[in-house]
């Protein structure tokens, strides 16, 4: 008989890595928050996505109508919950945030 015992996400280095530069690119310019916007619309148009990947994007949405300060967004994307765990699970939902000045 053998005990399961809840699975600890792994992070890897570079994603967290990735993660902390957007974050920081993210608190240095709350613009660059309309470009997660853009990328949240482009992947809800796509046709099959991965259930878990959509439940992410809804995450985002759900943080972007909590009005939060920027500080509170990114605490909540790198927070050690649900939310946090999710998103931070797809970083395209990033992409082009530390590519464009």
């Amino acid at each position: 008989m053998s005990l399961s015992r809840p699975r600890k996400e792994k992070q890897h280095p570079q994603q967290l890595q990735y993660l902390k530069a957007v974050i920081a690119a993210l608190q240095a310019d709350p613009e660059k928050l309309n470009i997660v916007k853009q990328n949240i619309a482009h992947y809800q148009n796509q046709a099959f996505l991965k259930r878990g990947f959509l439940r992410a994007l809804e995450r985002m949405e759900w943080l972007f109508e909590a009005n939060l300060t920027i500080d509170e967004f990114c605490q909540q994307i790198m927070a050690d919950d649900y939310i946090g765990n999710r998103i931070r699970r797809y970083p395209l939902i990033f992409k082009g945030v530390l590519d464009k000045a």
